[in-house]
């Protein structure tokens, strides 16, 4: 991955970010790819899971734009199987749901930008899951 990747990803989410629909829809997509999903946040405060949503996404942004893996690692250990037992095969469905969401609400989206988004966050969320 190249620094332009994560240029091009860094512009890309802050498109999305505009939009608060933008990390409601999010939830929507990622919980209708899994009734097991759905149920991890049947309890959940969406409001504040939406704020985390927002701070991770830029977590795993900032990682690949050079930022120590620090904070990844701790996501990883919240998220372990002595955490809050996210099993490592919803990773990829958590991404193919970001992906339809950043092709929904990123104007400019285009399969340049989802092969960018794929090399910048493929790293950091493979730290997140590694850690399960």
């Amino acid at each position: 991955m190249g620094q332009l990747d994560s240029d091009i990803v860094f512009q890309s989410y802050g498109r999305c970010c505009n939009n608060d629909a933008f990390f409601v829809e999010f939830y929507d997509r990622f919980m209708s790819k899994s009734d097991e999903i759905r149920q991890l946040f049947r309890d959940t405060d969406m409001s504040a899971q939406r704020h985390l949503l927002r701070n991770g996404i830029m977590q795993l942004v900032l990682h690949a734009r050079g930022m120590p893996s620090t904070k990844l690692q701790s996501l990883g250990q919240s998220h372990s199987r002595t955490g809050y037992d996210i099993q490592p095969r919803w990773y990829s469905l958590w991404f193919d749901a970001l992906l339809e969401t950043l092709a929904q609400f990123d104007p400019q989206f285009s399969p340049s930008i989802e092969r960018s988004w794929q090399a910048a966050l493929t790293p950091g969320i493979n730290i997140i899951r590694d850690a399960y």
